[in-house]
């Protein structure tokens, strides 16, 4: 990453400044992440279910 910081006049860092290829992966990550948090509490569904689903609407063969 060639990240490139703004700095104030005592020298802190006060901004990034990354190619808007990263910036896009980085949003796409986020999105990912907040996925998995609102899907934290759900309750799971067996593997063998799953398997019975996907046979039952074609979209799996044995």
């Amino acid at each position: 990453m060639s990240t490139q910081f703004v700095i104030d006049d005592q020298g802190n860092k006060v901004a990034a400044l990354i190619p808007i290829a990263e910036y896009e992966e980085l949003m796409e990550d986020l999105v990912d992440l907040a996925a998995v948090a609102e899907q934290r509490d759900e309750e799971g569904i067996p593997l063998a279910e799953v398997k019975n689903r996907l046979l039952a609407n074609g979209i799996l063969r044995r």
